[in-house]
């Protein structure tokens, strides 16, 4: 990668448009995350905070820094500053609602193992709401289930891991499932989720924008909202072709409110509710 020359300065306040440029292509390569036009103040303010840390003198000498990372730790604190992580408990509770209905039919079924995956989990809102749906349903069976959690800020994952929250931030959730999932801690005002709901997760950083994904499948929900707003056509279509490979048919695939399946990208889904897409065929 070639740098381009930026002037040796204190005021490192906004980065240039020579680097800037640089930088949105670093980071799409990466990640398939598309900083827009009109972002550098944004992104100037993040990269900063690096630079503040690692006590480089300004945006010229991090991307030098970037380029000699050869074990990939500073690409990872990167990427988890430009990644945006906004989310909270039961969002587009109508998700929940499909996802109640899908477990309690296929549990009719008799199917006794069912798989299911938060694609872009943040630092966890999503998967936990999704556990405390699925275990109001099937925690008194036997069912096998289980949660993947992924994303790829390893930042929010470890969060998510943690499963600590601020009571603030459970006001979604109705007074009884907040005692019965997530209890008090000796930190005033946090929560954290009860071992069986942490147990229930498998988390593990991915990237979105490189398929093919090493998990197998059939899954029977895919949870992938507000995620592909940050990418392009291209990596939107081959992330929602890898989506259509690991749901098995009649599997729920929600996306955000914000977002739709183009023509290409919906072939083998029917849109069965708001951002919300069923898997045909067999």
């Amino acid at each position: 990668m070639t740098v381009c020359t930026t002037e040796k300065t204190s005021d490192r306040s906004i980065i240039n448009d020579q680097l800037f440029e640089q930088m949105v292509r670093l980071i799409y390569d990466l990640s398939g995350i598309v900083i827009r036009d009109g972002k550098q103040a944004m992104l100037s303010a993040r990269i900063n905070k690096r630079i503040r840390a690692l006590s480089l003198q300004n945006f010229e000498q991090y991307l030098q820094y970037i380029e000699n990372d050869a074990s990939g730790d500073e690409i990872t604190q990167m990427l988890d500053m430009v990644s945006t992580n906004v989310t909270s408990f039961f969002r587009e509770p109508h998700h929940f609602d499909l996802l109640a209905d899908l477990v309690r039919d296929t549990a009719k079924q008799g199917v006794r193992q069912m798989r299911f995956w938060s694609a872009a989990s943040s630092s966890g809102p999503e998967p936990y709401s999704m556990a405390i749906t699925i275990d109001q349903l099937l925690g008194s069976t036997t069912t096998d289930w289980r949660i993947l959690a992924t994303d790829i800020s390893t930042r929010m994952l470890e969060r998510c891991h943690l499963g600590q929250y601020p009571e603030n931030d459970l006001r979604s959730i109705s007074a009884d499932l907040r005692d019965k999932y997530f209890k008090p801690t000796g930190n005033h005002g946090v929560r954290q989720a009860t071992t069986r709901l942490r147990e229930k997760l498998t988390i593990a950083r991915l990237n979105l924008s490189i398929p093919p994904f090493p998990m197998k499948g059939p899954m029977d929900a895919v949870f992938c909202r507000n995620v592909m707003i940050y990418f392009d056509q291209a990596v939107r279509e081959r992330l929602v072709t890898e989506v259509r490979r690991l749901l098995r048919p009649g599997g729920l695939f929600c996306i955000g409110h914000a977002e739709n399946l183009s023509a290409a990208a919906s072939v083998g889904f029917v849109r069965i509710g708001p951002s919300a897409y069923q898997r045909t065929g067999t």
